[in-house]
């Protein structure tokens, strides 16, 4: 029996919430993030001194990354490629997100679809976060709206397949 599209990894989820709870933390209106998950076990073997700072409940452990160059987002996804010890990624990003039959009046140029979608009336801010594993299929999202509805998270692998395709690519050799 295969799993559905929105099942998640449990472990995975929980680094997901765990990024975006700290990315939340620092207010909306910032650049996309890229984080390193590391198992936390081979973390604390290799530095042992971090034991007080990290519990071992948890799996993984994300490590914040430098920051992604300005541009096209895909394009610096094209250029990572990670070490064997980074067992998966976490990419934070904010997005505008419309209602699903405002999509039929955008261009089929980004760029300009891009634009428009910013100034369509219907339109919600998000902060979309969204991982993968190295050695697993799927992943796991969530989409947090900005404003009134944003204490009650949306979750799913298949909320965006496209991006979590993108992060399984910078494992590819």
């Amino acid at each position: 029996m295969s799993t559905p599209d929105w099942w998640e990894d449990t472990d995975l989820a929980i680094a997901v919430a765990e990024v975006e709870e700290f990315v939340a933390a620092g207010g909306w209106d910032s650049p996309p993030q890229l984080f390193a998950l590391v198992a936390t076990s081979q973390l604390l073997e290799a530095q042992p001194a971090l034991a007080p700072t990290l519990t071992e409940t948890t799996r993984y452990t994300p490590i914040a990354q430098e920051s992604l160059p300005a541009g096209e987002l895909s394009l610096a996804l094209s250029q990572i490629s990670w070490p064997p010890e980074v067992a998966g990624c976490v990419l934070v990003q904010e997005i505008v997100v419309l209602p699903p039959e405002a999509g039929a009046s955008l261009s089929v140029d980004p760029e300009t679809a891009a634009g428009q979608a910013a100034g369509h009336p219907d339109r919600a801010e998000a902060r979309l976060t969204a991982g993968v594993l190295r050695a697993a299929d799927g992943g796991a999202c969530l989409l947090r709206l900005r404003g009134e509805h944003g204490d009650a998270p949306l979750r799913g692998a298949d909320l965006a397949p496209n991006l979590l395709e993108a992060l399984r690519m910078t494992f590819e050799d």
